[in-house]
């Protein structure tokens, strides 16, 4: 489990981030299997 996945967890949880902030969170705060933890969606880069 990354340092930051409970946070960045959280934060979409209460809607403090949408599905794109967690996005742009993958490869600097959580991996992209913590992504679809998350969101329950599939990661896909967003560029």
């Amino acid at each position: 489990m990354s340092k930051n996945f409970k946070k960045v967890k959280n934060y979409y949880k209460r809607k403090l981030w949408d599905i794109d902030r967690v996005n742009s969170a993958v490869g600097k705060w959580i991996t992209e299997a913590e992504y679809k933890e998350i969101t329950g969606e599939e990661y896909t880069s967003a560029i």
